[in-house]
């Protein structure tokens, strides 16, 4: 399993581009599902959909999209939602946070602590390095796509990682 997380997202190729820079993204946001244990509570029903949902600017576009098309992740199929601000009726387990005019990323991520939902989040940028982070927390290491985990966070969100997705992971906050 670590190899379907690791091989298609982390091309030997330096990510030159923005689109596929996003499209690495947009396959490890459907990927990580496969390594999260969410509680029974977090699905209307045993066939409910795993929605992923972007907040804020979307920097996918029709990446996303593409990058899902007739997946299934544990027998579910992958759904997109997109919103301008984090609202606690969206239903999501994975959680794109970018921020945006209508709702900070900060303040998105505050309005979805303690639900179960897997925030998922680019690093701060060089002018605000100490900006709020999701529990996975997208890094461009020698030119690759990487994350960080914040594992504390996940606990707080009802959250179960796997112990390869830790291992995979650049660094683990406990």
């Amino acid at each position: 399993m670590t190899a379907m997380l690791v091989s298609p997202v982390a091309p030997s190729s330096a990510v030159a581009a923005p689109s596929l820079e996003y499209a690495i993204k947009a396959a490890y946001l459907y990927k990580l599902a496969a390594f999260v244990n969410w509680p029974a509570s977090s699905f209307e029903s045993a066939s409910s959909p795993l929605r992923i949902c972007v907040i804020g600017d979307d920097p996918f576009k029709t990446v996303l999209d593409q990058a899902v098309n007739g997946v299934s992740v544990a027998g579910r199929p992958v759904q997109i939602s997109r919103y301008d601000a984090a609202q606690p009726t969206m239903a999501c387990q994975i959680a794109y946070v970018a921020g945006s005019s209508a709702q900070s990323r900060a303040d998105a991520l505050k309005a979805l602590k303690g639900a179960p939902v897997l925030t998922v989040t680019d690093q701060g940028s060089d002018s605000d390095p100490d900006s709020e982070e999701g529990v996975v927390n997208f890094v461009l290491t020698d030119n690759r796509v990487r994350f960080d985990i914040d594992q504390h966070q996940a606990v707080e969100d009802h959250l179960a990682l796997s112990g390869k997705l830790l291992s995979l992971a650049i660094e683990v906050r406990r």
